[in-house]
């Protein structure tokens, strides 16, 4: 039997001295080495330092020393300087509200001096000498520096012993504070950084334009395997790249996200982004990117955490709409399609959908059998397969359509066209019924023929269902679940949302919910599953995003039963139909699964298969 525990005798109320305030403050502002690098640097960057350098011993632990090249502090400032509370950046409630600089609490030299060692060495321009003040003993003294300021910091946490017993290993330190300089880099490239580790250099970057930032840093592969953004969506400029879905990555290690030159973690952010590559990840893969956001300061509220590492947004669907606007329009565009093609022959229609926009010479328009695809779709009497977005001219009339004939009038492809006419070539062959091989200008490319008609087949649907409702039928029985409070009132508030998604749901007690309809498309699915996630998905997120998220996916299964089999034979004249689209469809590159629809062999990589040239 465990004991009773008594009650505590109570103790009068009285003001904590000083020393544990600032203790007690300190743990907010300073979790580990790492925080202290990201306060010191973001000091050196609100001085204008142009070169910023961080030395360590023990992974921060035993020494911290932030040294830059910026304007210095005056002699007389340097004791106020340590002092809680105590800044330049900020002076009113004003200034409060559009926070431009990266520090402005007044709170990081204060916190780092009551858990550690702590010398504060600094120039001004207009000072004869630098001076140093040491933050135990109160000293102050002349000594010798250039213009800008150092900040040393020994035995952190020497005065909580209990706090020090919580870090990790050096190592782990290390890594967490050379992770801490790196986020200062990616949003600095203007400013040279370099780290040491017990006296040997660790990491170092040198000043230049943000792409060579990111290859610094990040590697040149990030930089191959991503897209540039830069877009101006209401309010809100996003900058930056965005990585492809081969790039994606099994960890959300590489993604950076700034807020006027603040690294942040932000769940708007965060989803936004990851919203714009639902259609182009495979299972649970994480994408990669580094975004920056320049928004009005006013508009932001930085006063959040001590860490300030967390924002709160003024109109976060604002945020949210641009930034994965901004980032689907940077993805969308098909990487087959990068390279040089002749000019259209056609003239282009700005009101004409992207997808009936002509292409290039030889290639038949859309809306003519070949290129509509007609003969590819499986069941030519199907609503879903040959009935969406098939002029009923081009349509197979019986199951008799043959597969491998090209229909009367079709424009015929050159005799012999140049390889790199067309960026995914002119097809050669088709291979196990399943994979189309091509010749372009690089050499052999592999296409999976299904994957990439579900795509081309997916964009159109997606394009003629904007202003349609999804159909929805009703149950015989309707199904009842218990219902959480939340629930109810989600269900009662987004009726009209619940119904564009075919999904009808209504209380049925106070504490219980009955689905009574549901998308025909999911109708043999389990409804009470559906409607909790989607209920789930309207208390989280915006309403509208759901609809698309939701309508997306019932247009993705019409997608993948309607797209072309595999061990369909296709004629030549077919495959390069289908290639054609590829170039012109929006990410093509993937399927709606996320897996890709087509892989490159160079004629190099061929060789190397078969040793020639050794």
């Amino acid at each position: 039997m465990s004991a009773v525990l008594s009650p505590a005798p109570r103790r009068p109320i009285r003001e904590l001295p000083d020393e544990l305030v600032s203790q007690i403050a300190a743990g907010e502002v300073v979790e580990r080495p790492a925080s202290v690098v990201r306060e010191l640097v973001d000091n050196a960057l609100d001085s204008g330092a142009t070169q910023v350098t961080v030395r360590l011993l023990a992974g921060g632990v035993r020494l911290i020393c932030v040294e830059d090249d910026g304007c210095g502090i005056a002699r007389e400032e340097l004791p106020l300087a340590l002092r809680r509370h105590a800044t330049s950046k900020i002076a009113s409630l004003a200034d409060l509200e559009s926070v431009g600089t990266m520090g402005f609490r007044g709170e990081a030299l204060a916190a780092i001096a009551s858990v550690s060692e702590l010398h504060l060495l600094s120039r001004t321009a207009g000072q004869a000498s630098a001076f140093l003040l040491d933050s135990s003993s109160g000293e102050l003294r002349p000594a010798a520096r250039a213009t800008g300021t150092t900040v040393e910091v020994k035995e952190l946490f020497f005065s909580t012993p209990a706090r020090r017993k919580f870090l990790k290993t050096d190592a782990t330190e290390l890594a967490h504070c050379v992770e801490a300089v790196r986020r200062h880099a990616l949003a600095r490239p203007d400013v040279g950084f370099t780290v040491w580790h017990e006296g040997k250099l660790c990491e170092q970057w040198r000043p230049g334009t943000p792409d060579q930032r990111l290859a610094d840093v990040l590697g040149d592969d990030f930089l191959a395997e991503s897209v540039a953004i830069d877009a101006t969506i209401g309010p809100v400029r996003i900058s930056g790249r965005a990585g492809i879905p081969d790039a994606a990555r099994s960890r959300a290690d590489w993604q950076f996200a700034y807020v006027n030159g603040r690294y942040v973690r932000d769940k708007v952010i965060t989803h936004a982004a990851r919203s714009a590559y639902e259609d182009l990840l495979h299972g649970h893969r994480q994408p990669v990117y580094a975004l920056h956001l320049q928004v009005d300061p006013a508009r932001v509220d930085v006063n959040v955490h001590p860490t300030k590492i967390e924002v709160r947004f003024r109109d976060s669907r604002e945020v949210h709409q641009a930034v994965r606007r901004a980032v689907e329009v940077a993805l969308s565009a098909p990487r087959a399609g990068n390279a040089a093609v002749p000019a259209v022959a056609a003239p282009v229609s700005a009101s004409m959908p992207a997808w009936r926009q002509p292409a290039i010479p030889f290639v038949p328009q859309v809306g003519e059998r070949v290129t509509d695809l007609a003969a590819l779709w499986s069941r030519p009497d199907s609503d879903v397969a040959g009935g969406v977005g098939v002029p009923p001219a081009t349509r197979p009339t019986n199951d008799e359509s043959p597969v491998g004939r090209v229909a009367e009038g079709t424009p015929t492809w050159p005799a012999d066209p140049t390889p790199g006419q067309w960026p995914l070539g002119r097809a050669i062959a088709q291979l196990q019924g399943i994979y189309i091989l091509a010749e372009n200008a690089q050499g052999l490319v592999v296409v999976d023929m299904h994957a990439a008609h579900e795509r081309i087949v997916y964009e159109r649907l997606k394009t003629q269902m904007d202003a349609q409702e999804i159909r929805s039928q009703p149950l015989l029985i309707p199904a009842t679940f218990p219902a959480t409070p939340a629930e109810v009132d989600t269900a009662e508030a987004n009726q009209a949302t619940l119904e564009l998604l075919g999904l009808q749901v209504t209380p049925f007690t106070p504490k219980t919910l009955a689905v009574r309809a549901v998308p025909t498309t999911l109708a043999q699915g389990d409804p009470v599953e559906l409607a909790r996630s989607v209920l789930a998905e309207l208390a989280q997120h915006d309403a509208s995003s759901v609809v698309e998220r939701a309508r997306n996916e019932l247009l993705a299964t019409m997608a993948c039963h309607g797209a072309v089999r595999a061990n369909r034979r296709l004629t030549l004249d077919e495959m390069n139909a289908l290639l054609r689209q590829m170039e012109e469809t929006e990410r093509s590159d993937q399927c709606n699964h996320g897996r890709p629809t087509w892989r490159q062999l160079t004629v190099r990589e061929l060789d190397a298969l078969f040793l020639r040239g050794r």
